[in-house]
């Protein structure tokens, strides 16, 4: 069996409501209408049938806190968990759990609707973003969640954000070319693992477990400048960025667990897999944005996982056995 982690949705009371909201921009509703893969289930169930792939549910972007005033966070955060989780119970063998949205707006609602999305509606982990609202992942008003999926022994699934309004040059108003998005959010995933290391997050919370996008970001290709950079950091810059840290950098990026979502590249998939291990890779796909409905990207994402030169055991674990182990999902 294959569990796709990566599997992102919008479900259909969710959409409506989430369509009616002022603060969506025109383009963003016009490009989740175009992607009939995130509500046509049909679509779905006919690439899961044709690759033999099971799903963990995610919400599409953007994030509810985004577009919508508190109050309104929470009531679409708990409309799209509602939903997803009416399709698991009308679907087990094809969704085998989903992972709640937050109205991270609202860090008491947020909270409360961990405990019922865990408890009530038997969710398999959270998802936030890269940024909230623009603040940093190791922000203080954050470590409450922490302590919350401590707790309760499940994921938190880390999500990229960037938008087309952040500009790549000083002298711009905005990101040309799609850099924002195939550039940027790779490295928004680095900023915000590099935020949760050196902000003491990993340090206070040892078993807490994140998962990454696009296999860990940029973190896996530079592997050998991180280690570089931070043993002769203050030649370089000011401050040691290590204190109260006890284990080196790239031991704190190896607790990070990565999806597979970077399109089948082999040479890609294979220098993930060597820095995290075979237990810190997931199957994900980022299906349906493709311009296939999410056939291409399912194909893609099994055909290259299917290549590396790995043994047929570690194979086993990326595309079944680590999801069952972290999100507790059962055997």
């Amino acid at each position: 069996m294959k569990i796709d982690i990566s599997a992102h949705i919008l479900p259909l009371k969710f959409r409506d409501a989430l369509y009616k909201s002022p603060k969506l921009k025109s383009w963003v509703k016009k490009q989740l209408e175009a992607n009939l893969g995130t509500y046509d289930y049909d679509i779905r169930f006919r690439i899961l049938d044709k690759y033999d792939c099971t799903q963990v549910l995610t919400l599409v972007t953007p994030p509810i806190e985004d577009i919508a005033e508190p109050k309104d966070a929470v009531q679409l955060a708990k409309l799209a968990n509602d939903e997803m989780a009416e399709l698991v119970n009308k679907y087990p063998d094809r969704f085998l759990a989903a992972i709640a949205a937050l109205p991270l707006n609202d860090m008491e609602a947020t909270l409360q609707e961990i405990d019922r999305a865990i408890h009530d509606l038997k969710f398999r982990g959270i998802q936030i973003f890269s940024s909230i609202m623009g603040e940093p992942l190791d922000s203080p008003q954050f470590i409450p969640l922490y302590e919350k999926m401590v707790n309760h022994n499940l994921p938190i699934l880390i999500h990229p954000v960037r938008g087309s309004s952040i500009p790549d040059y000083i002298n711009e108003k905005d990101s040309k070319y799609g850099i924002w998005s195939i550039f940027g959010w790779p490295y928004d995933t680095t900023a915000a693992m590099t935020r949760l290391i050196f902000g003491g997050v990993l340090e206070k919370y040892p078993t807490i477990k994140f998962v990454t996008h696009h296999c860990g970001g940029m973190v896996p290709y530079f592997e050998g400048r991180i280690n570089d950079a931070y043993d002769v950091w203050e030649m370089r810059y000011k401050g040691n960025p290590k204190e109260g840290l006890t284990k080196s950098p790239l031991d704190y990026y190896r607790m990070f667990y990565a999806d597979t979502a970077i399109s089948g590249s082999v040479a890609g998939l294979t220098c993930g897999y060597k820095f995290f291990g075979p237990e810190h890779i997931l199957f994900g796909t980022d299906m349906p944005f493709d311009s296939q409905l999410g056939f291409r990207l399912v194909r893609e994402g099994i055909e290259g996982i299917e290549q590396m030169d790995i043994p047929d055991s570690h194979r086993k674990m990326i595309f079944e056995d680590n999801a069952r182990k972290l999100f507790r999902l059962p055997i």
